[in-house]
């Protein structure tokens, strides 16, 4: 199974930037992750909230294959502690899907077209957080899962 993590909008801050590199990295050794940004909207200002959303889940829906389960990172979805993600994680696996495409949306969240391919929904925490940190937070979870899943001495209970 290959993970792909899909996301609006670049991170200009260096220092989040070399966190994120640094688990990909480590993510590296337990399974096959993509991360892929997908650039601002051109005149985002100038769309209404409606319609920069529509244009970013076309961008989204055109990324994917017939055969991808779509996770979004969305504040109304599922909470999970570290060891269910991994449980989350190993269920995925073990059905024999070929990719997870799990998406942070831009500021806005995500069209409805998005939402009805969705295949679940998944929320980090009741607190929001920018979408740059939810980037490191998520590739840190998909890390910290693996390692609980390979009973590594990362995560502690």
């Amino acid at each position: 199974m290959t993970i792909k993590l899909l996301a609006i909008g670049k991170t200009d801050n260096k220092q989040l930037q070399t966190l994120i590199d640094a688990y990909i990295k480590r993510l590296g050794f337990y399974i096959k992750f993509d991360f892929e940004v997908i650039p601002d909207i051109k005149n985002a200002k100038n769309l209404s909230e409606p319609l920069q959303k529509q244009k970013e889940g076309e961008i989204i829906l055109s990324k994917l294959k017939p055969t991808d389960v779509l996770i979004l990172l969305d504040e109304s979805g599922k909470q999970l502690d570290s060891v269910n993600f991994a449980n989350y994680l190993q269920k995925h696996m073990n059905s024999g899907i070929k990719r997870l495409i799990l998406v942070i949306g831009g500021p806005y969240g995500f069209s409805e077209e998005v939402y009805n391919k969705s295949q679940g929904k998944l929320s980090l925490s009741k607190m929001t957080f920018s979408h740059q940190m939810v980037r490191l937070f998520i590739i840190e979870q998909l890390y910290r899962g693996f390692t609980i899943l390979k009973n590594e001495p990362y995560h502690h209970k």
